[in-house]
């Protein structure tokens, strides 16, 4: 016999599995997904905002202020120049942290379907050996309305469904509003 569990017991394997999976993504990175990883964590934060706003606003106060020698006056080029260098080498950094968190997440999705289209599968045979059961003991289930919920799911059916349902209508209207904003452009009123 299955030794009962508590809601506890359970929730907590669950959480040991996930934080399992948790530290095998964190340790197959690379040197350079940590590194990555690392400046997309520091350079997303009110931490490094407040610091680069306080040394953006150091900057052109002394060099407004400054008596003898401005080593960057009004407009400010140096500091142009500098933005645009740390903005060169933010943008591929962080998106190599994001597309290593998509590939996680992807993952993590590919499970988490696989997940319920077997417990999708148990369900149904759960319901065949439910029906079957009520059937022995003479019990009348043809009228319980249940009998399409024992049907295997078709998921291409149901993908197309959503494609045509959800999809289509939602790429349509927004090809409708590209084409409407793409007249006003070229047709300017009067």
């Amino acid at each position: 016999m299955i030794p009962t569990r508590t809601i506890e017991e359970l929730t907590q394997k669950n959480v040991a599995v996930v934080a399992q999976m948790e530290r095998a993504s964190h340790e197959v990175r690379t040197r350079g997904e940590r590194l990555a990883d690392m400046i997309a964590a520091a350079v997303g934060s009110w931490t490094f905002i407040l610091i680069q706003t306080a040394l953006l606003g150091l900057w052109v106060v002394l060099n407004i202020l400054a008596w003898a020698r401005h080593w960057d006056p009004y407009p400010f080029i140096l500091l142009n120049l500098a933005l645009s260098f740390q903005s060169a080498y933010a943008a591929p950094i962080l998106m190599i942290s994001q597309n290593r968190q998509a590939k996680l997440s992807e993952r993590r999705n590919h499970l988490d379907l696989q997940i319920n289209m077997l417990a999708e599968q148990e369900t149904t045979e759960i319901l065949h050996l439910l029906r079957r059961l009520c059937e022995r003991s003479g019990m009348d289930v043809n009228g319980s309305g249940g009998a399409c919920f024992e049907e295997e799911t078709r998921h291409d059916r149901i993908i197309e469904q959503i494609e045509n349902e959800i999809e289509k209508p939602i790429a349509e209207a927004v090809e409708r509003a590209v084409e409407k904003v793409a007249v006003e452009i070229a047709e300017p009123p009067e």
